[in-house]
């Protein structure tokens, strides 16, 4: 009677891994689809599909270090000033906590502004939350690679 018992509860925490293990590896291509989106879309200076993206709290470390908001950031994007040609994210790692998620990435990015050209290359990091289904960004940061 014990064995079966204990059986039992192996193949149903096995069981549970398994169904935890797919909802994991279905947030983590949700949020990589989303990390794609949004370089696509900062590439078409789409800032209505960035905001349906980005929570109204979103925090966002630039590169040159200036802290954004949602608003701010939504306005650089629309601004003729700034204008990002291309931008390519690679190296990316999503891990998930319940809710939450954090990517990790690199990039590259070519683009104009204030009438000069720029080729910058990055480390990001963004943090998701899964709110009413779907999955929002809520904190976003990028540093220089210099070498």
């Amino acid at each position: 009677m014990k064995t079966a018992g204990f059986v039992m509860i192996v193949g149903l925490a096995l069981s549970c891994a398994a169904a935890q293990d797919a909802t994991v590896s279905g947030a983590k291509s949700n949020i990589l689809a989303l990390e794609h989106a949004w370089d696509q879309a900062q590439e078409r200076g789409d800032a209505t599909a960035l905001a349906a993206i980005f929570d109204n709290s979103l925090v966002y470390v630039d590169y040159d270090g200036t802290l954004l908001t949602k608003a701010e950031y939504l306005a650089r994007v629309k601004s003729n000033a700034t204008h990002m040609q291309q931008i390519v994210a690679d190296e990316m790692s999503v891990q998930v906590f319940g809710d939450t998620a954090i990517v990790v990435g690199t990039y590259r990015a070519k683009g104009v502004e204030n009438g000069k050209p720029y080729l910058r290359r990055g480390r990001f990091t963004d943090t998701w939350i899964l709110m009413r289904g779907h999955w929002m960004c809520v904190a976003a940061g990028t540093t220089p690679i210099l070498r």
